[in-house]
């Protein structure tokens, strides 16, 4: 019986205000806990229209109807609208997952700012940026954050020691076929990384005239090999439009005889001493617009 670890990640407020509180009904009601990484800092997300001319941005863009997902309001963020601060606005709701008894980790500081940008810039941008978000994760939950999923799963050389000073065991900011030990530099680092190994939901959405529905049989035709997995959904979509179709996709996994649980979980099974030791690289990923951090 295998597992999949359910990595929620929230980039913007209104995913904060307004997904995390379906999600949590939908978890409450198949009885399964989840991880839930935050974005804890302004929330930019008007900046991301600058990706128009990056190659299959636009094709995206057309097959997940972004403007329903994340509402013009949130898209004039940072372009229109002043950036609302996330860690203050959507603290109640943060601290509802907390108290549920869910898993709760840093995703980033600003979403578009990091996702951007990271790939290039130096330690002290990225220390800065990763500071700023632990900074702001104690102050609203009172506790060190429990693992770390990087925004747009974007990430560089300085962001991945930084996790080691941070003491965490685990973290998932990549893509990747399974649980690995990362090397940076020909460095070997001491966490592990539990990759995202799932397309989501964004990826599959209208690739090949998949509609929501033909996206959940695709996941469940992946998940029936017998082998862990780690699962990566929005609150934007998952806790939005397409929450029905995740309470199905859950009662479908149940079916398959598949557990469902957090990274913890997932990283509290693994005997250590026999996971790979894998290079960081880079690569594009189908569904999505540039390259991603891939275990190489």
């Amino acid at each position: 019986m295998a597992h999949i670890a359910l990595k929620v990640d929230v980039d913007t407020l209104r995913g904060t205000r307004e997904g995390v509180p379906r999600l949590l009904d939908v978890l409450a009601a198949a009885g399964v806990r989840a991880t839930f990484l935050w974005s804890l800092g302004p929330d930019h997300t008007g900046w991301a229209l600058r990706r128009i001319f990056r190659p299959g941005f636009f094709s995206k863009v057309q097959r997940t109807s972004v403007l329903e997902h994340y509402g013009l309001r949130t898209l004039l963020y940072g372009v229109a609208l002043p950036a609302p601060d996330i860690g203050v606005i959507g603290r109640s709701s943060m601290r509802a997952v907390r108290d549920a008894g869910h898993e709760c980790g840093i995703h980033c500081w600003d979403h578009v700012l990091w996702q951007d940008n990271v790939r290039r810039r130096d330690r002290s941008w990225t220390e800065r940026q990763m500071g700023l978000a632990f900074a702001k994760f104690l102050e609203v939950f009172d506790q060190r954050p429990a693992t770390h999923g990087a925004a747009g799963w974007q990430m560089n050389p300085a962001a991945f020691r930084l996790l080691d000073t941070w003491n965490l065991a685990y973290a998932s900011d990549g893509r990747g076929t399974g649980p690995f030990r990362p090397q940076v530099d020909n460095e070997l680092l001491s966490h592990v990384q539990l990759p995202t190994t799932l397309p989501t939901f964004d990826e599959l959405l209208g690739i090949d005239g998949r509609d929501e529905r033909g996206v959940c049989a695709s996941l469940l035709s992946i998940t029936e090999r017998d082998r862990d997995q780690v699962f990566t959904l929005h609150a934007e979509l998952e806790g939005g439009r397409f929450a029905a179709t995740f309470a199905t996709l859950i009662a479908g996994w149940r079916a398959q005889g598949h557990r469902l649980g957090t990274l913890a979980d997932q990283f509290g099974s693994l005997d250590r001493s026999t996971l790979p030791i894998r290079p960081i690289g880079w690569a594009e990923v189908p569904g999505r617009s540039g390259e991603l951090v891939i275990a190489g």
